[in-house]
């Protein structure tokens, strides 16, 4: 074998194994969207209640927490997500793929979302 057929094949498995590790990470990131999105809405849709209560702004702060539990839970829920990382998660595969790109520019090339390997012409 060839130089060549070498790195071409050595090429072919990085990229098949980065294309995995992508494809493997979609999934993990829609289910913590899908999270996120339904505490997010939960919260804005409890604060709205929370907000247009007459009560809320006759009682304590603790008073009003506790007078819609839904709205201190989902607020709680959301900033433990925030705490915990969960933008992190919510945009896995981007940070991978943004990552080897930064990587791959020293070697003249790069990769799209799905992590297929893009070759840049060489410069002379």
């Amino acid at each position: 074998m060839s130089v060549e057929q070498i790195q071409t094949e050595d090429l072919k498995a990085f990229e098949q194994r980065l294309s995995e590790c992508v494809q493997h990470l979609r999934p993990y990131a829609w289910r913590w969207r899908i999270v996120l999105f339904v505490v997010a809405v939960s919260t804005f849709v409890s604060a709205g209640y929370w907000l247009l209560d007459e009560q809320t702004s006759q009682v304590s702060f603790l008073k009003s927490l506790y007078n819609h539990p839904i709205f201190a839970l989902s607020c709680f829920i959301l900033i433990v997500l925030f705490l915990a990382g969960v933008h992190r998660r919510v945009v896995a595969p981007a940070i991978l793929t943004s990552r080897c790109k930064t990587i791959l520019a020293d070697f003249n090339m790069s990769c799209d979302d799905t992590g297929k390997l893009i070759l840049k012409p060489r410069n002379l």
